[in-house]
């Protein structure tokens, strides 16, 4: 699926990733734990495409991507929820979520099929569909972010820090739609960024720890337990 080979990545000058070597298998569900700074959202949006790789490949699939533009990414079935959400703010909820499908041209049936899925998934979102972005709380916000990635990410979805800031009610719902969605759709790969192995440990499989830019395999979801 996914896989990061002996990555190097710098931000202003400064190396970020070292060497970083992460394989993803599909359909599979994996937590990438650190703290702040440790290099998880670079991560993620190295994978992305956002930030370039200075030494190192990104295989997708087998395929290298190294070089590939970030616009080419999202077609190939890869959605990404950011932490700061990013959403259009005068966008209603369902525009937001609609949006990836339609830039990657997506025919109305398909949209249709991938909004049936969010809101299965992700009930409360139907619910909210037709309220602007802008009247969401940040809660709120990630859970449409969550949607959105979804609309695009048939493959594989990549969350940045999900649960930060959440409410404990919301965080259970973010919970619940992850669940959701792996019984759904057991062929999507996810990888979920976290400071706090605990919340994870009911729906992530395997986990990896980032320090300093360098990954490695742990057993914190075990010991949160």
């Amino acid at each position: 699926m996914i896989a990061l080979h002996a990555v190097d990545a710098f931000i202003e000058g400064v190396q970020v990733l070292r060497r970083t070597d992460l394989a993803l298998p599909p359909r599979s569900t994996v937590a990438l734990i650190g703290r702040n700074g440790a290099g998880k959202t670079t991560l993620l949006r190295t994978v992305m495409g956002f930030v370039p790789v200075s030494s190192g490949r990104v295989t997708f699939d087998g395929r290298d991507i190294t070089g590939l533009e970030p616009h080419l990414r999202p077609p190939l079935g890869i959605g990404y929820a950011p932490e700061d959400r990013r959403l259009f703010p005068t966008f209603t909820i369902e525009e937001n979520i609609l949006l990836p499908g339609q830039v990657c041209g997506f025919p109305p049936a398909r949209l249709r099929e991938r909004l049936e899925l969010i809101y299965e998934v992700a009930p409360e979102l139907k619910a909210m569909r037709q309220r602007k972005a802008a009247s969401l709380s940040g809660g709120q916000g990630k859970m449409v972010a969550l949607g959105r990635a979804l609309m695009i990410g048939t493959r594989l979805v990549l969350l940045d820090e999900p649960f930060q800031g959440l409410a404990p009610a919301l965080a259970l719902k973010y919970a619940e739609a992850l669940r959701a969605l792996r019984d759904r759709e057991r062929e999507v790969t996810l990888l979920i960024t976290e400071s706090n192995p605990s919340l994870l440990r009911s729906f992530a499989e395997t986990v990896y720890l980032i320090e300093r830019g360098e990954v490695s395999r742990t057993d914190a979801l075990s010991a949160a337990h």
